[in-house]
């Protein structure tokens, strides 16, 4: 590695919101990049890929409200509210002009966001994020839910919640999930809510307001959101790329190639 790609030390920090404080974790300088995870996540989703991103931008992969370290208040979770608190630390940190990146859930919550702040959104890249339409919402109440597990005296609920997520991770990668486990435990008792939130969302009033050149990527075998890449690109008329290998995790799968794919589409816009 050449002292111009050396990594930069991750820092770490909180700002104000209308709901309490937000946590986020970012690396390196220049233009801004806003890494938003999926749910039940936390920015550690982004522990591989925040220092890459930040050898030529200003990573900074925020804590969605209501979980890893930003608060969490009570009522409903909705998009429009992680929405609501990602533009607090938008403004806290004077974010002027900036490239949006969001996974599964954090894709959602980037297309309410580029809808919402249009211009200054330079880019946007939407990784293995839901196309949420009517049938989506309509079939939302028949949906096994994700990640709920009851707990248990005995605690094998804690047995439960990992091989609910075990079959998208490699034998070697139990790291990833581990770290996948202290964010779900975090927010056990609302852990189901923000796949919840996704599929009340009325993404198709959104997407005419989204102006930023956008990419739409997948992993090769994350089946759940390939179909929605065609989609994407029918509604926005926007490029879309597979992954060759990983799976819903690929953000920790695959970093390098990720984070090759991130700087690559924001140094194009």
């Amino acid at each position: 590695m050449t002292d111009s790609m050396r990594k930069d030390p991750v820092r770490k920090g909180y700002v104000p919101s209308p709901f309490g404080q937000l946590h986020f974790a970012e690396c390196g300088t220049g233009e801004p990049v806003l890494l938003l995870h999926q749910t039940p996540r936390s920015w550690t989703e982004y522990l591989e890929v925040l220092p890459l991103v930040g050898t030529v931008r200003r990573g900074i992969a925020m804590d969605t409200l209501g979980f890893g370290a930003s608060a969490k208040p009570d009522g409903p979770h909705s998009i429009e509210r992680f929405a609501d608190a990602a533009g607090a630390l938008i403004e806290a940190l004077g974010l002027d002009r900036f490239h949006l990146v969001g996974h599964h859930t954090g894709g959602v919550i980037a297309v309410e966001l580029a809808a919402r702040y249009e211009d200054r959104v330079a880019s946007l890249l939407l990784s293995a994020t839901s196309f949420v339409d009517e049938e989506k919402r309509r079939t939302a109440g028949g949906r096994k839910p994700v990640d709920h597990v009851d707990p248990k005296p005995d605690g094998s609920h804690l047995v439960e919640l990992w091989n609910r997520r075990r079959g998208f991770y490699q034998e070697g990668e139990e790291a990833a999930l581990n770290r996948f486990m202290v964010d779900a435990l975090t927010v056990l008792d609302r852990v189901e809510e923000g796949h919840e939130a996704v599929r009340r969302y009325a993404m198709e009033e959104r997407l005419p307001s989204v102006t930023a050149p956008t990419l739409a990527v997948c992993a090769s075998g994350d089946h759940y959101s390939l179909p929605s890449l065609e989609k994407f690109a029918a509604a926005l008329g926007c490029e879309t790329r597979v992954l060759s290998g990983g799976h819903v995790p690929v953000l920790e799968q695959l970093p390098e190639k990720f984070s090759k794919v991130v700087l690559e589409w924001v140094t194009a816009a």
